[in-house]
């Protein structure tokens, strides 16, 4: 065999090998937050109750999950709220399920009279994930409930 092509044989092992490493590296690279079996429930208060708006979703990223930031908001407002603005909203309490996924639930109390001033109609929840490594994920309409007094 010439030493040519012992010399190129040996290139190509080392670009393929580099190629192969290099893509190990992204497949095994940082991953951001994901939101998944997110519901919303709203539930009317009572003469005798409050009532309440519920958005309970699974977060998981490899890092675990840092916090969850929540804000419902009428769609009739048009409001389209920011991951900026979300990061001032109120948090969620989350608890982990396993090493990557945590439950986390965000509950707000309605009063009658709060109640009584709030838009019927279609309410959408915006939620903001944030991991312990930093990474963040921003979800505009991670859920959408029904306001009917």
């Amino acid at each position: 065999m010439s030493k040519r092509i012992l010399f190129s044989s040996l290139i190509g092992v080392v670009v393929l090998g580099g190629v192969a490493a290099g893509g190990l590296a992204l497949a095994a690279g940082p991953t951001e937050p994901t939101l998944d079996r997110g519901t919303a429930r709203y539930t009317a208060p009572t003469d005798s109750s409050a009532g309440s708006l519920t958005y309970t979703v699974d977060v998981s990223d490899d890092s675990g999950i840092r916090s969850l930031k929540v804000l419902a908001w009428p769609a009739s407002s048009k409001l389209n709220p920011t991951e900026a603005e979300l990061r001032s909203a109120e948090s969620a309490k989350c608890g982990s399920t396993s090493g990557e996924t945590t439950r986390c639930t965000y509950t707000l109390k309605v009063t009658k009279q709060e109640a009584a001033e709030l838009a019927k109609g279609t309410w959408y929840v915006s939620a903001l994930a944030t991991a312990k490594d930093g990474d963040t994920t921003f979800v505009p309409s991670a859920a959408t409930f029904d306001l009917a007094r």
